[in-house]
């Protein structure tokens, strides 16, 4: 067992474990526990960091082993350039949701922190996996510590936002298994994925496996239209739940379509572009538009996530170096963003038990470090130059006047719509003067919120201003699967 397949277990284990640990009273060592394992978790990535090779767009820290004979199914790890960043950041944020919930979760405080830790092994094994099944078991098995995270410390309509968001990406991830089992078939009886690459397929068979990844993959990311499901469940979710989802469930979606759909349907991705790009475009403008008329805070982040990400979709269909490694900057930028905008609301929610934005006003006269923290994370949601927020809507935008100037200048009203709503929802909240009781009784930011702040804040501040060490990663991938798009186009 290498350090990848510890990155995985070691947090399933203990958060396993964890479950064990069912007496009230246990309570106090359950968090001490839960947040030494994610520790463990976030440490065993540290030698991948250390061990990574950024000159080769080979699969590195590869782990084979035949897991189910009969049918060829191989416990087959390996990360590349596409993938990497992704492990860190999921143990990362996993770490930071352990510490936010501290005192919030006071009821069956085992089960919380072991289903975060089990659901953060699960997703390092989603941009691990190496084989196409393994990949399925991972993508799948997600979906059910987010359940009862939603169903059992959500909101007042947790069961509704529970079911719709268990049924949206089930239903997606049915015909993504039956591109499974065909590629299986055609490939001799073959699950992995690297083989599926040099499949000779149809154009008719290229755009049937194309929709079917994509049932699934745009659910996940979301894209227009199938986005509905994410306001709902992010306004119910608890704070960690909205932050998790946010900051990494969604990404899983993004890879997906780096991994699968790309490589394997080529041709497809070609032809199909203009359809991707529109419906990127729509998340980016629409949406931003939608988030503009939210009372909810956590509704209008929720909207603003999904314009986000309409930018991740886009950098990769326009099939240049900039926007393919522009979305790929900007899916681990809205991990940490987006992430500390969800704990940011989850820190006055705490206190005032409401997200609704008419309920604040005046808080920078109460809480003068917490104001600061989100205005620092407001910026970067709109893209301000030396925060991470900027440095992949900047590369998407090139990419994009680089691919046709049209869609640059639809990509870039974004920032116009993304300033507009995050800072109207700031000034609403945070400036003036004090408008209610409830504001005028809160506590500045404790000892441990001020810790999970800054924590955040220092990684939003470091990507914007030295963003290298994270593209330098990626780079030589993004250039070969560009080169394998571009060849077997042209055979």
């Amino acid at each position: 067992m290498g350090w990848l397949s510890l990155s995985i277990w070691v947090p399933i284990i203990c958060g396993a474990l964890l479950l064990l640990l069912s007496r009230e009273d246990q309570a106090k060592a359950v968090r001490w526990l839960a947040l030494a394992a994610s520790l463990a978790g976030l440490v065993v990535t540290l030698p991948l960091i250390a061990g990574f090779d950024t000159s080769t767009a080979q699969m590195q820290f590869v782990e084979k082993a035949l897991w189910i004979e009969r049918f060829s199914i191989h416990y087959h790890l390996g990360l590349d350039g596409l993938s990497f960043w992704f492990v860190p950041l999921t143990a990362f944020i996993t770490v930071i949701v352990v510490i936010a919930s501290w005192e919030s979760i006071t009821e069956r405080v085992n089960q919380y922190m072991g289903a975060f830790l089990i659901l953060s092994g699960l997703m390092v094994g989603v941009f691990s996996a190496l084989d196409g099944l393994l990949f399925y078991v991972f993508f799948e098995a997600t979906l059910i510590p987010m359940y009862l995270i939603i169903g059992i410390w959500g909101g007042p309509n947790r069961i509704y936002a529970a079911f719709k968001f268990f049924l949206y990406t089930l239903l997606g991830s049915l015909l993504t298994l039956v591109a499974v089992i065909y590629l299986y078939n055609q490939s001799g009886g073959s699950f992995d994925i690297l083989t599926w690459h040099q499949l000779p397929l149809s154009a008719k068979e290229q755009t049937l496996i194309f929709f079917a990844f994509f049932a699934a993959f745009a659910v996940k990311v979301p894209m227009f239209p199938v986005h509905t499901w994410l306001p709902d469940v992010h306004v119910e979710a608890p704070t960690g739940g909205s932050a998790v989802l946010a900051a990494i469930m969604l990404k899983l979606g993004a890879y997906g379509f780096l991994r699968f759909s790309l490589p394997i349907a080529p041709d497809a991705a070609h032809e199909w572009s203009w359809l991707m790009i529109t419906l990127s475009l729509i998340a980016v403008i629409y949406v931003g538009v939608v988030a503009l008329v939210q009372t909810d805070m956590k509704k209008l982040v929720a909207y603003s996530s999904v314009a986000h990400m309409g930018f991740v979709t886009l950098g990769f269909f326009m099939f240049n170096e900039m926007g393919m490694a522009g979305g790929l900057v900007q899916m681990i930028a809205h991990g940490f963003v987006s992430g500390a905008m969800f704990l940011g609301i989850g820190v006055l929610y705490d206190r005032v038990h409401s997200r609704d934005i008419a309920a604040y006003g005046g808080v920078v006269n109460t809480m003068p470090k917490f104001a600061a923290f989100a205005l620092l994370f407001s910026m970067a949601n709109c893209g301000l130059p030396a925060t991470a927020g900027f440095v992949g809507e900047w590369m998407v935008i090139l990419g994009a006047v680089e691919y046709n100037f049209w869609v640059g200048v639809g990509a870039a009203t974004a920032l116009i719509f993304g300033a507009s709503y995050t800072l109207w929802m700031y000034k609403r909240v945070y400036l003036g003067p004090v408008t209610n009781d409830n504001v005028r009784g809160l506590q500045d930011l404790s000892c441990r919120e001020f810790l999970v702040m800054g924590v955040l804040a220092v990684a939003v501040l470091y990507m914007g201003v030295y963003p290298k060490p994270f593209t330098d990663v990626m780079n030589v991938s993004v250039a070969e699967l560009l080169k394998h798009v571009a060849t077997t186009k042209l055979q």
